[in-house]
């Protein structure tokens, strides 16, 4: 009887052993994301117009915190213009849509939704001058007007 224990024991003990030595640990360490943004070359908080290129024909959005940095921008009217759009909310998907008139009016354009950090750069249709909404799709009370004139 003595025996059996010994032997259960042992062979509990065996199993335990092999299990804490397998070779893959099942999970992959990843460290944790930075709370400090990546530099950037875009717009400061609020600002509006064309990207630090100079190009009239490009947009500069940025989104941090669940929020658009830029609240107000500019685009040309009646030409095709690009939006180049930095996510800097690591693992957070964002996007930029175009709305006529506001965030309920219809969406006229709809860029690719994608994780941050990361930037995208949106072709853009030609629109009529006016005042435009421009929201993320994901969160919807992240939003900013664009003027086209």
């Amino acid at each position: 009887m003595r025996f059996a224990r010994f032997l259960t024991v042992a062979l509990m003990s065996a199993a335990i052993l092999a299990g804490c030595t397998d070779s893959s640990a099942g999970w992959t360490y990843a460290p944790a994301p930075s709370l400090t943004p990546p530099p950037s070359s875009a717009a400061s908080p609020g600002a509006s117009g064309p990207a630090a290129s100079g190009n009239p024909n490009v947009v500069d959005i940025s989104a941090l915190g669940v929020k658009y940095e830029q609240t107000n921008v500019t685009a040309p009217a009646d030409t095709p213009f690009q939006i180049s759009f930095e996510n800097k909310d690591a693992g957070t998907p964002h996007n930029v849509a175009i709305h006529l008139g506001d965030v309920n009016g219809a969406e006229l354009f709809k860029g690719e939704v994608f994780p941050g950090v990361a930037t995208r750069v949106y072709n853009v249709p030609a629109l009529d001058a006016g005042a435009y909404a421009f929201v993320c799709t994901v969160h919807p009370t992240m939003t900013g007007t664009l003027t086209v004139e």
